[in-house]
């Protein structure tokens, strides 16, 4: 759920823009997502140990400074909250088909990380009324789930972060919900393949700026682009934190050490790069319509390396 401060000034809140009566690109099938109803906040039980923006109504500030290195305690404490993550998005993706509403996806995301005692990370971080983001088709990222049904050939990003024992796991993936025309099964696999890329070249004292070389490139290479505002960042006992990490090709300063904890969670598209934030604060839309993949882990550098917290059993 970050945007880089750098291009904060480009997406400014205001008037709704009616983007659902304006023409649809050649860039595949798309049904342009209107939001919908938003219910209420589903509660979280009082034995559930909450981040410090569950009690405040000011907005948590982002953690500056130098990027943690975390010890062995802190790394097995991550380990174990990007698991469960990882376990309730395979979860959450394998129920997503044509017929559910994104509310329901947000339900049952809630229910199971609440069962395992976990806390659902974005509720209430800076306002957000819900447990899960759930983006659909031009929806870039953070969308807020709502009564709108997912139709045959809608592509969706589920984003899931929880706080488990004093450290908060992310991840996300774009599903395919029932037949989705070819562009748009192109653009999915491309974004995963573009992360998987960058990842294996993630060790110590590599350049953090090689990873979004590496993005750029690639989808250079599959032209497509890659929309900059929405980037990595650090994560542990904070949700957002030092570095930042970027997608695009930059020659960022910093570079990668032992025990550093990261995203990567690279948002491709099929049109221009350009995204806007609607009337509620959060939801990101291209404005040329065009849809978009994001595919997320959160990642450790270590001696030999690097590896992936994220991945479900």
């Amino acid at each position: 759920m970050a945007l880089l401060t750098k291009y904060r000034n480009i997406w400014r809140l205001g008037g709704k823009r009616s983007f659902f009566s304006r023409k649809k690109f050649s860039l595949g099938t798309c049904n342009l997502v209107e939001p919908g109803n938003v219910s209420p906040e589903r509660s979280v039980p009082d034995h559930i140990v909450k981040p410090d923006y569950y009690h405040v109504l000011n907005s948590p500030k982002r953690s500056e400074g130098w990027p943690e290195i975390k010890d062995e305690v802190q790394i097995q404490g991550m380990r174990e909250s990007c698991k469960l993550a990882a376990n309730v998005l395979k979860k959450a993706c394998a129920i997503t088909k044509v017929g559910i509403s994104t509310d329901d996806i947000d339900v049952f995301v809630h229910d199971e990380i609440v069962k395992a005692n976990a806390y659902p990370s974005p509720l209430r971080y800076l306002g957000f009324p819900k447990s899960v983001c759930t983006s659909v088709n031009n929806v870039a990222c953070h969308g807020i789930p709502d009564d709108r049904k997912l139709m045959d050939g809608d592509i969706i990003n589920i984003d899931i972060t929880v706080y488990y024992n004093g450290f908060h796991g992310d991840c996300s993936r774009t599903v395919l919900v029932g037949n989705v025309d070819e562009r748009g099964r192109f653009l999915v696999q491309s974004t995963e393949e573009s992360l998987n890329e960058s990842i294996l070249l993630c060790g110590p004292g590599q350049a953090l700026c090689v990873i979004g070389k590496s993005i750029s490139l690639f989808a250079k290479s599959k032209k497509l682009n890659v929309m900059p505002a929405f980037v990595g960042h650090g994560i542990g006992s904070y949700f957002h934190g030092p570095p930042d990490v970027l997608h695009f090709h930059n020659n960022y300063p910093g570079t990668m050490r032992t025990g550093m904890t990261f995203t990567i969670e690279p948002i491709l598209t099929l049109g221009d790069v350009d995204a806007e934030i609607l009337d509620d604060g959060w939801t990101a839309v291209s404005v040329d319509n065009a849809r978009s993949a994001q595919f997320e882990h959160t990642i450790l550098i270590t001696e030999g390396g690097c590896e992936v917290l994220t991945l479900p059993d």
